[in-house]
């Protein structure tokens, strides 16, 4: 593909959720002026974007503090998931005793776990980073063991014949083979932890200002622009955590290993 070919496709992709979300807001006002709803149920996106401009010192720091506390767990979860993937990697039967409570860490509801986090370890930041990385590392544990155990059967042969040990395998062989997957995994990881600091927020009370906190406050009151325009800037900050692993991984791949995320995907 030529170069103004290239610069093409990717002004179609940046354009292309642009439109729809235009396409999304017009329909969303005339169908709050059409039926003449109140703005106490459903504001309109007039109303909302005042009310985030109303309360954009509040959002500043309340944004501030949950992404603080979901980069904690995120950065956690990314240790403790990388390290019980190489455990698992390196024994079946490592792997077959501690998988299923991985499992169990997705599947036990976050809305339950929460609360015995908060009583039991901290009602204040670290539990909420400690929620966070609960709810964010099944996606890099999983990830991280597919791709470390997805290797050319070929390659681990030759690693063999050279009579290479198993840190050596590990290292030089099933690590750069699975940084793909590891990616792919922080990607789905780092909006999991923005919604897990947002839901430990919901328990800690007035002890810290976060997104969940004011969520909690905006949910019972009358201003519903308020709540839509929190709601607003924790999704934004999720699609933020996204694209921004997105570029930092691409750019990893690309510069040490010649790899892309979209031709990892292609491969496995």
């Amino acid at each position: 593909m030529t170069y103004s070919g290239r610069m093409r496709s990717v002004a179609l992709e940046l354009a292309a959720p642009i439109v729809v979300t235009i396409f999304v807001l017009v329909a969303w006002q005339f169908g709050v002026w059409a039926s003449g709803i109140s703005n106490i149920v459903i504001p309109s996106p007039v109303e909302v974007w005042r009310a985030l401009v109303r309360q954009a010192p509040q959002l500043r720091e309340a944004c501030l503090q949950t992404a603080t506390a979901a980069m904690v767990g995120l950065f956690g979860s990314v240790v403790f998931g990388v390290s019980s993937a190489f455990a698992f990697s390196q024994s079946r039967l490592i792997r077959s005793a501690f998988y299923p409570y991985a499992i169990l860490l997705q599947t036990v509801p976050i809305i339950a776990i929460a609360p015995i986090v908060v009583i039991a370890v901290d009602r204040g930041f670290y539990g909420v980073a400690l929620i966070s990385m609960i709810i964010s590392i099944f996606p890099i544990i999983t990830s991280t063991t597919t791709g470390l155990l997805q290797v050319d059967l070929n390659l681990l042969e030759l690693f063999r014949l050279n009579s290479a040990t198993r840190w050596q395998t590990l290292w030089k062989l099933r690590l750069p083979n699975a940084l793909p997957y590891l990616i792919s995994g922080i990607r789905i990881a780092g909006g999991a932890a923005i919604v897990g600091a947002i839901v430990g927020e919901f328990f800690v009370g007035s002890s810290l200002k976060g997104l969940g906190v004011m969520i909690e406050r905006k949910k019972s009151g009358i201003h519903t622009d308020e709540l839509y325009a929190t709601v607003l800037v924790s999704t934004l900050l999720g699609i933020a955590v996204f694209a921004i692993v997105t570029v930092v991984g691409e750019w990893i791949l690309k510069r040490f290993f010649g790899m892309s995320l979209s031709g990892a995907g292609r491969n496995r």
